[in-house]
């Protein structure tokens, strides 16, 4: 067990604070660690966060999650990880839980629809605005533009959950067979002798474990969908590279589209509310799981418990992978095949969300023609304020609760 001495405590309170003010999403959070944790109290030093927070770009997972289980785990081992993760997590799935819930429970569904007039096209527009600004920055040469307009081409086509991971996949082997950095196969093969093959059989064997389940329990049984649902986060979890906007596109297409677990208002409206939320984007899973869990038919605790899976499902795989990595980091980052599958993988996680936004323009466009144009317009307006001006998406959220309010 955890023991909790001065430093531990202080720290677990720098974590509580963090998660009630980390807005910004990734970016944002590592601004903060760096002024509150580096500079402020010195748990790590500011080489050791920026190697963090890289080797976090190379895993699959939720980067700020990942990032601050890392300093968790130089400051305090194993239980002060799981712990900080848990802080870090809870509060914005369980808002995000309850706002679902109140969907339904409080009959305030024409209500809630009216509220999210505004609210819906301001989040398409924080997708635009997310495409645009990822783009910017990852789609430096020819091969990362032909690596993400392969990659949106061939999700708006195929539309299935799977070609994810295929394209992820590509993407590295591509851009680590192209581009030219120096190896050092020696380092390579003196690093993964020391890997522990009995976690990597742990790590694959959750996602195993509750495929098989998912798919030989009876579907009307009431344990059938949490299972299904945990196993479909999970996997999720494992095959995400970009942080929380490359969720937009896999969930959208697998929850939305393949499976129809929610509609794509329900979707747009929980993606919206936890824009204006502080703490880790990874908790807009607590939404979608409540909502499907809420649409089969199941009661409160029913919807808890998507909750639960979904926020777990998503997180797990990164967690324990940070974990696993942290130890050898110092020579997995020097590894030259890593360097360049990066590259290639972020160009077609680009491409992942420039779909996610024209997935998510289509419910808009098909309205009616004037309503359309009023959508639209908000989208164009939320994209040219986030460029162009320094206001903060969780203000614009709020700005568009207000006037669904007020008008």
């Amino acid at each position: 067990m955890i023991k909790l001495n001065a430093k531990k405590i202080l720290f677990l309170r720098d974590v509580t604070l963090f998660t009630f003010t980390a807005f910004g999403g990734a970016q944002g959070h590592l601004a903060i660690m760096l002024k509150d944790f580096v500079m402020k109290r010195r748990y790590i030093s500011e080489s050791e966060l920026l190697e963090l927070n890289a080797m976090t770009m190379v895993l699959p997972g939720p980067s700020s999650t990942q990032t601050l289980v890392g300093i968790a785990y130089k400051v305090g081992g194993l239980w002060l990880s799981i712990l900080t993760f848990l802080i870090w997590v809870s509060p914005s799935a369980a808002i995000l839980c309850g706002i679902a819930t109140m969907y339904s429970f409080l009959g305030a569904k024409n209500e809630f629809n009216e509220v999210m007039t505004f609210i819906q096209p301001i989040a398409v527009g924080i997708v635009g605005s997310a495409a645009i600004t990822l783009g910017l920055k990852q789609l430096k040469s020819k091969l990362s533009l032909w690596l993400a307009f392969s990659a949106v081409v061939a999700t708006l086509i195929l539309k299935n959950a799977f070609v994810f991971p295929i394209l992820i996949l590509l993407g590295g082997i591509i851009s680590s067979a192209i581009e030219d950095t120096q190896e050092e196969p020696n380092l390579q093969s003196n690093l993964f002798k020391n890997i522990n093959q009995k976690k990597i059989f742990y790590f694959l064997g959750i996602l195993l474990l509750f495929a098989t389940l998912g798919a030989i329990i009876n579907q009307t049984s009431p344990f059938s969908l949490p299972i299904r649902l945990f196993e479909n986060f999970y996997r999720n979890g494992i095959i995400i590279f970009g942080g929380g906007q490359v969720l937009v596109p896999l969930m959208f297409t697998e929850f939305v589209e393949m499976k129809e677990y929610l509609t794509a208002d329900q979707f747009l409206s929980g993606y919206a509310f936890q824009q204006i939320l502080p703490g880790p984007t990874f908790s807009f899973t607590s939404f979608v799981g409540t909502m499907a869990m809420q649409n089969s038919g199941s009661g409160l605790g029913g919807q808890i418990m998507g909750s639960i899976v979904a926020t777990l499902g998503i997180n797990l795989p990164g967690v324990i992978l940070v974990l696993f990595f942290v130890p050898f980091w110092n020579d997995l980052k020097k590894i030259g095949s890593i360097k360049r599958s990066l590259s290639g993988i972020n160009a077609v996680a680009v491409g992942f969300v420039i779909a996610a936004f024209i997935f998510l323009l289509q419910p808009l466009l098909s309205k009616s023609s004037s309503n359309a144009l009023f959508d639209l317009s908000i989208v164009s307006a939320t994209m040219l304020i986030l460029h162009f001006t320094k206001i903060r998406t969780p203000w614009l959220i709020l700005a568009g609760f207000l006037l669904g309010l007020l008008i």
